[in-house]
């Protein structure tokens, strides 16, 4: 069997088989004929070449040097497809306006995410085939995410399409859906405000202590939580996760109105160790899973 049919399992993905459903899910979506739109992980080109009959212009950012090489053979003369070679999570965002349309590798669905909605110019519009468990994370469903609460603050999501296993190809072991990342517009936080927000919900999220009222006492008085519990009817002796993303906004707001200097002092940069933390755990796992290859290498030879 040709590699070009059994693609290397470092960049493997699910592709959709149909152009008549990709149309469909095009249909469902804002994009038209002046945008310009991204795509990551083209794979064999089915939903790129349905973009390139409707949008002013796709660039498809692929990994795997192979389909690479056919995506360059099949659209040579498709003058508003531009293909690059590379691994998106790399890749230099625009500075205008642009949208996202891509059927995603779901096991960087986080990064991918992260990646957008954190770019200095986020894109206008997101549409992401991922793992539907991925997608309640997102949406808050059961129970509220710290990613959730994350995305939230900058974009409107919405549940936009389930498919089936056999849409893809190869099935998928996992149900997928279709999500959708809508800029807001105005935003709910100000650009200012924006930073300390999600500072705020990181040290909630991630402070290692048994309810509301134990992970904010170092920032607020018991006089304080109490004041806001009755004024912002929250429990704090909940966990975070059981607060809704509106929850999170009231609250935020009314830590800023009653913080002093130390206890917005304190919550600064949480987000910023945060991910340091998680860019330690992913290099020592790259780490690991190369020396385990060799491993696997060695014994084979």
């Amino acid at each position: 069997m040709s590699s070009l049919r059994q693609p290397n399992l470092r960049y493997s993905q699910n592709f959709l088989k149909s152009r008549c459903l990709v149309d469909r899910l095009l249909d469902k979506s804002a994009l038209g004929p002046d945008d310009v739109v991204y795509e990551i992980g083209p794979g064999k080109g089915v939903i790129t070449e349905r973009l390139a009959q409707r949008c002013r212009q796709v660039i498809a950012i692929e990994k795997d040097p192979l389909l690479v090489a056919a995506l360059r053979s099949r659209f040579a003369r498709t003058a508003n497809v531009r293909l690059h070679e590379g691994d998106f999570l790399e890749y230099r965002l625009p500075g205008g306006p642009y949208k996202v349309f891509a059927s995603i590798p779901f096991t960087i669905t986080s990064a991918i995410v992260s990646r957008l909605t954190t770019a200095p110019v986020p894109p206008e519009d997101t549409y992401l085939m991922m793992q539907k468990e991925a997608a309640e994370r997102f949406l808050g469903v059961p129970r509220e995410t710290l990613s959730g609460v994350l995305v939230k603050a900058s974009f409107a999501l919405e549940l936009l399409h389930r498919f089936r296993r056999d849409d893809f190809t190869p099935a998928p072991l996992v149900d997928v859906v279709m999500l959708r990342l809508c800029k807001r517009g105005p935003p709910l936080l100000s650009r200012k405000e924006m930073p300390l927000f999600r500072d705020f919900v990181v040290y909630g999220f991630t402070t290692p202590r048994p309810s509301l009222r134990a992970i904010f006492k170092d920032i607020l008085t018991p006089r304080q939580c109490k004041l806001l519990s009755r004024d912002l009817h929250i429990d704090f002796d909940v966990t975070p996760t059981v607060l809704c993303f509106e929850q999170w906004l009231r609250l935020f707001d009314g830590f800023t109105q009653i913080a002093n200097a130390q206890a917005i002092h304190t919550i600064l940069g949480s987000e910023t160790r945060l991910r340091r933390q998680q860019a330690g755990l992913e290099k020592m796992h790259r780490t690991r899973s190369a020396k385990s290859k060799r491993r696997r290498m060695d014994n084979a030879v």
